[in-house]
């Protein structure tokens, strides 16, 4: 799933009340599991200058970045965490926590051949979905649309429940982010 829609959904469905500090934690969980993805690709595109064919078919599978990988998108770690910020009555932590397990649910269906071992450390195994929310050639074309439904929806619901101010842009941009990026999927990876 795009990084926009996630950021939306675990908005959504975790920044409630509607304040400043619920509202960044689940902007924040939202994106944690692909942060590094976005670190550690953007300082090897921008900084080191290695190609992006490199990246993305060969860096993107080694062990090293599947390791970070497994972390960030662990199940059972963001499980504790979950527990732990239930346990301690800590709202902006269940909002945080909550949010990035939203993230793998909504990951876990989508990756074809691209996916995260979602049970690290108990297991290093990857589910091979037979969908993909970005590869024509694994269902993009029905996935897309229906992600980009349910992430406008998500801003909508943002927008009418009345967010701090700032949120109010950062949705727009949000929504329109992917708008653009289910474009770009559908119109520049479609098989002919």
């Amino acid at each position: 799933m795009n990084t926009p829609a996630h950021l939306l959904m675990g908005a959504a469905v975790f920044g409630r009340p509607a304040q400043t500090k619920i509202l960044l934690a689940a902007f924040f969980g939202a994106v944690l599991p692909d942060l590094s993805l976005y670190v550690m690709a953007g300082t090897s595109l921008l900084i080191l200058g290695i190609s992006p064919q490199r990246v993305f078919n060969e860096l993107y599978f080694s062990d090293a970045w599947q390791t970070v990988f497994a972390i960030d998108n662990s199940f059972i770690l963001w499980g504790i965490l979950c527990l732990v910020a239930i346990w301690w009555r800590r709202p902006w932590a269940v909002a945080l926590t909550g949010a990035a397990l939203l993230h793998l649910c909504l990951d876990f269906p989508l990756h074809h051949d691209d996916g995260r071992p979602h049970f690290w450390p108990m297991s290093n195994w990857v589910f091979e979905s037979p969908v993909s929310y970005w590869d024509s050639a694994q269902g993009a074309n029905w996935v897309a649309p229906i992600e980009l439904v349910m992430a406008l929806a998500c801003g909508v619901v943002l927008l009418v429940r009345r967010v701090p101010i700032w949120a109010v842009p950062l949705t727009l941009v949000l929504m329109a982010a992917e708008i653009w990026i289910v474009r770009q999927w559908l119109f520049f990876f479609t098989n002919s």
